[in-house]
């Protein structure tokens, strides 16, 4: 059973930080001072899925912005994926989301690839495509619960 625990021992967001690095450094090239930031150690929530044997296999994180709620480095690595582990980790976040702060604006940045994703769990695009550690995004927004 994939379980998923909000980050709260060093040991734990050391796990997490690890996952994102081998999924978007090492995976898709993104310089490794734009995928650690300042957020990771100051305002930012960190979530991590663990397979049954408790092997980490999926990071995510948010925090609140003036825009609203939102949604970043959600990461699995490939050896999980198409397992629902990136929608484990979504709707576990997305209720602790909700739980902090009711009603609030929930968006993202999808890479082009993770729209479908998205947009399955009540994400619709918002404005237009824009390139990010040259890799193309959307805007995404929180339309609906799942």
């Amino acid at each position: 059973m994939l379980t998923i625990q909000s980050v709260s021992a060093p040991q734990e967001l050391a796990a997490a930080l690890a996952i994102r690095h081998k999924v978007f450094v090492e995976g898709q090239g993104v310089p490794a001072d734009a995928e650690n930031d300042e957020h990771d150690h100051t305002d930012a929530r960190h979530y991590l899925a663990r397979t049954t044997d408790g092997t980490p296999c999926g990071a995510a994180r948010w925090r609140r912005t003036e825009g609203g709620v939102k949604l970043e480095r959600f990461a699995v690595l490939e050896e999980y994926r198409n397992q629902a582990v990136g929608a484990a980790l979504l709707r576990r976040v997305l209720a602790d989301v909700a739980a902090a702060y009711p009603g609030q604006p929930v968006y993202l940045n999808a890479q082009l690839r993770a729209i479908p994703f998205y947009e399955r769990h009540g994400f619709a695009k918002v404005g237009e495509q824009f390139t990010e550690c040259d890799i193309e995004h959307f805007k995404m927004k929180l339309h609906k619960a799942e």
